[in-house]
């Protein structure tokens, strides 16, 4: 009889929330069961409808006292039963961290289950601890004592549960578990992470779907969090150009790749030769970096990207290194590119007004900018591989809200079978200062248009052969710039108005190119 009071009294706890995965409220008290608990016990006791300093795991319940009443309910489902009479159910209680999931209806494999993070119906957090191993000892001596039926039934029922259940949940996230840490909470829905990002700071995203218009939103990630891209994170068809597939911010944020991991941007679905010039409505960048501060992007692989990929703006103190950006898909026409390429506009980063930034040892395979900076301060950008596209780049300058780019240095960086090698351009008829700018160490090859490349003439995507004044550019450095240009290029191509200055060539060599060279400045004319 004890050992069916006890399943009497589990049934809530196993039944009532077991599609907690889907529904974003119960799925953070569940993230949060250890907390949630507590904050429920007085809750649901009072008069329920308090909206206001509510614990952060309650903002997925939009801070509605019915939602959070339902998910308090959800969370102590058991708890109405009596925890008197029985010893053993006391400890079940007490002891398990998983209670939105059916391995909880096991009495004798608890410990087990909490250590291995096994979570049936939805992904939450476990956390082993002295107390639960003492219960636990305490509830196998009982489950032993109890040789009646009703606990063989138990034994079986929790098994037979475990295997249908617990067992998949297991097997799809253990690589992340390990990946994140014994402490990660792990997203495998788009539903989930809401709730991870507003309970946790050790965040694991697995095999993420997005759906249609389903941003994933990291803007409310706690100070000092750290998200985990695992396995294949994909994304719906969504023609909006206002719509940002993914949006980071926060101050001291770690984003990074587990080992075999890819973000796959759904580029087929929109590419149609024009990028953001044109044709089908596609979300115009794919990933958004906004005012992050001291954050590190690490160790992603990002593909098929549908227009820019990173736009960084208004960040602070950024480190960005180790990624590989790979539009190569791209490259070939399809049925509405009108034989050039399908992808277009395909930026791999923008940045604008942000400062202290180190992007490093990055590849860039794509059909426009490798790095374009169009304002921002303290830049450093180095141990760039790039490919396809349009080269390093500074500009276009003017007409913008920012209109400064100061402190921007390119190295030690290799440009290959792309448009341009170092090119700097500002807007026609506008105004802005480009100072101190340093290429050191750029090896190009395959360079179809321009090797060095710097025009204050630049209006509506090209240039009008005609520089004005109202954007200064000075400070140039180019030191080391070697390599090759191909077919009909121009291996340097400088027209400046009266507004450039302190311009030098140190140790540049580019070759190949049948077009002809031209630099109205510096007075010296085009490097020898």
């Amino acid at each position: 009889m004890r050992s069916l009071f006890f399943i009497s009294a589990l049934a809530p706890l196993i039944l009532a929330c077991d599609n907690a995965k889907n529904d974003a409220c119960a799925y953070a008290f569940t993230a949060s069961s250890a907390d949630a608990a507590t904050f429920c016990a007085t809750y649901t006791q009072g008069s329920s409808t308090a909206t206001t300093n509510l614990p952060a795991f309650a903002t997925a319940c939009s801070n509605k006292p019915k939602k959070v009443s339902s998910a308090c309910s959800c969370l102590t489902g058991g708890s109405t039963a009596p925890t008197t009479g029985s010893s053993n159910n006391t400890a079940i209680a007490t002891s398990s961290p998983t209670p939105f999931s059916n391995a909880t209806a096991t009495n004798v494999d608890v410990a087990k289950v909490s250590s291995i993070k096994i979570v049936a119906t939805t992904l939450v957090k476990a956390k082993s601890t002295s107390t639960s191993k003492a219960t636990t000892k305490a509830t196998k001596s009982t489950s032993v004592s109890q040789k009646g039926s009703s606990t063989k039934a138990v034994k079986s029922t929790s098994a037979a549960a475990q295997a249908s259940s617990a067992v998949a949940s297991v097997k799809a996230t253990s690589a992340a578990a390990s990946v994140g840490g014994a402490n990660a909470c792990t997203a495998s829905e788009y539903a989930q992470i809401t709730s991870v990002v507003a309970s946790c700071t050790n965040i694991v995203l697995e095999n993420i779907s997005a759906p249609a218009s389903s941003t994933i939103d990291l803007t409310g990630l706690q100070q000092g969090s750290t998200v985990t891209f695992a396995g294949t994170t994909s994304f719906g068809t969504t023609e909006n150009s206002d719509f940002n597939p993914i949006e980071i911010a926060g101050t001291d944020i770690t984003i990074t790749g587990a080992s075999g991991h890819v973000i796959d941007g759904n580029g087929q679905a929109y590419w149609d030769g024009q990028g953001s010039n044109g044709g089908t409505d596609k979300p115009d960048h794919f990933i958004v970096l906004d005012k992050m501060v001291n954050g590190k992007i690490t160790n992603l692989n990002i593909q098929n990207w549908p227009v820019h990929c990173f736009d960084i703006t208004g960040c602070d103190g950024m480190t960005i290194s180790g990624l590989t950006l790979d539009n190569s898909a791209g490259d070939a026409a399809n049925s509405a590119s009108d034989g050039d390429p399908a992808a277009h506009n395909s930026d791999g980063f923008d940045i604008s007004s942000t400062d202290n930034l180190v992007l490093s040892n990055t590849v860039v395979k794509n059909q426009d900018d490798c790095v374009a900076v169009t304002s921002g301060t303290n830049i450093t950008v180095t141990g760039m591989t790039c490919s396809g596209g349009h080269g390093l780049s500074i500009g276009s300058v003017g007409g913008k809200s920012n209109n400064v780019v100061s402190g921007v240095t390119f190295s030690d960086s290799t440009i290959s079978d792309s448009e341009n090698g170092c090119r700097i351009k500002s807007n026609s008829g506008t105004t802005g200062t480009i100072e101190n700018i340093v290429y050191k160490n750029i090896t190009l090859s395959g360079i179809t248009d321009y090797g060095i490349d710097v025009q204050q003439d630049y209006l509506n995507g090209g240039a009008t052969g005609t520089p004005t004044n109202g954007v200064t550019i000075s400070g140039v450095t180019f030191e080391s710039i070697t390599g090759t240009t191909t077919g009909d290029a121009i291996d340097y191509y400088v027209l400046c108005g009266t507004a450039c200055s302190d311009f030098t060539f140190t140790d540049v060599s580019i070759t190949g190119g049948s077009g002809t060279s031209s630099c109205n400045f510096p007075s010296t004319g085009c490097p020898s």
